[in-house]
């Protein structure tokens, strides 16, 4: 499992950057492996499961890269309807630019790091916004497939 300083750094940054709740994640154990981190709901099965060893358990969450802590964007489909920042809406325009490997003017409030990018109320993943301009985090075959 996770230090307690490990979780208190990735459930503070969820907070701080997008403005999801700690207390949201209180029903969930948070695991680390080298750079990542995985989330699984506590269950009272988990005790006996403790003996076996384990290579990988849960939703993987987050990871470091580079300077910046990355949410995954499995994680962010799930928990990212909860964000109340860093958001940005993208319409079929932006869609478009995304798709073709083009960069999105971004938020210049906004300091340097991860966004959710929305279209159409629907979590897609990730943008890393950076100098004001909003890199596609999106995994390839995931924007692809999305319809303008």
């Amino acid at each position: 499992m996770a230090e307690e300083g490990d979780r208190d750094q990735v459930l503070t940054y969820l907070e701080q950057r997008f403005g999801i709740s700690t207390v949201l994640f209180e029903d969930f154990l948070l695991f680390r492996k080298k750079k990542s981190w995985w989330l699984l709901k506590k269950s009272p099965h988990i005790t006996g499961a403790s003996q076996l060893k384990v290579v990988m358990t849960g939703l993987r969450a987050f990871q470091r890269v580079g300077r910046f802590l990355k949410p995954t964007t499995r994680f962010m489909q799930i928990f990212g309807y909860y964000a109340s920042r860093a958001v940005i809406h993208i319409n079929e325009v932006h869609l478009t630019t995304l798709k073709e490997g083009e960069t999105l003017q971004g938020d210049m409030a906004l300091e340097n790091g991860y966004v959710i990018l929305s279209f159409k109320k629907q979590i897609l993943g990730l943008g890393l916004q950076v100098d004001g301009r909003i890199h596609s985090q999106i995994p390839r075959r995931d924007i692809a497939s999305l319809n303008t």
